[in-house]
């Protein structure tokens, strides 16, 4: 099995990882569980890290995961390197987005450079989407809504979001605005519109993460009605030798 270049499943009995390139690094690889299969083992860690090992990578990075999720990782000797928060949305009460001269629209083929291009300019390098990252976060769901925020009478994009839904469940998978546009009503009108497609589609609670230090877009999720978890979320990794 080949995971140089591609995301993949690696399975265990009835345990399974997702695993690929980190933001298409070639020395860098992530792991993740996958949405309802069993809690994984401090054995299929380090098998799955050892095949990572013999294809080549120097370190693995995880998703952002909770406390029951970290432990197989923490025995196989994965550390934190980032502490994220994580909110929530019973979706019942959802706030009016306000007028802001922006249109939204589905995500084109043709938009994706920019999509990019934005995602640079909103996150810090470590947090950065590359062709393949933001495909994964597109396929992390059974269902996905992938909509841009563009200049009214234009066609630049200024923002787009990332939606998933699982059953009932919904999930706030990737948000950014060009920090020229910040602050003016466009994060908020694309979460707004993420949470009234969730709803549309019976799902009855949301969640999004993000870092701590990032207060402007705590502030805006705490705005448009999300709660703090007292539990957060947390990346870890560790490195490989040879």
């Amino acid at each position: 099995m080949s995971v140089t270049s591609t995301t993949t499943v690696m399975e265990w009995g009835n345990e399974r990882l997702r695993v690929g390139p980190w933001r298409g690094r070639e020395d860098t690889a992530y792991l993740s569980p996958l949405a309802g299969a069993a809690l994984p083992s401090a054995a299929f860690v380090s098998r799955s890290v050892q095949r990572l090992a013999e294809h080549g990578y120097r370190r693995v990075v995880t998703g952002a995961l909770t406390a029951a999720e970290q432990v197989g990782f923490r025995a196989a000797g994965f550390e934190v390197t980032e502490h994220l928060h994580l909110l929530s949305h019973d979706l019942q009460e959802l706030p009016e987005a306000t007028s802001t001269g922006a249109l939204l629209r589905r995500c084109g083929r043709r938009d994706r450079v920019r999509v990019l291009e934005v995602d640079h300019l909103a996150f810090e390098p470590f947090w950065q989407l590359d062709e393949s990252a933001l495909h994964e976060a597109l396929a992390a769901t059974p269902h996905a809504r992938f909509r841009v925020a563009v200049e009214s009478g234009g066609q630049q994009v200024i923002g787009y979001a990332i939606t998933g839904r699982s059953g009932r469940r919904g999930y706030l998978q990737r948000l950014a605005v060009h920090p020229g546009c910040q602050r003016q009503g466009f994060g908020m009108l694309l979460v707004v519109d993420a949470l009234r497609w969730l709803r549309r589609w019976r799902a009855d609670r949301a969640t999004v993460n993000t870092q701590l230090a990032n207060g402007g877009a705590l502030a805006l999720y705490e705005r448009v009605g999300f709660q703090r978890e007292p539990s957060g979320l947390s990346v870890l990794a560790r490195d490989l030798h040879d």
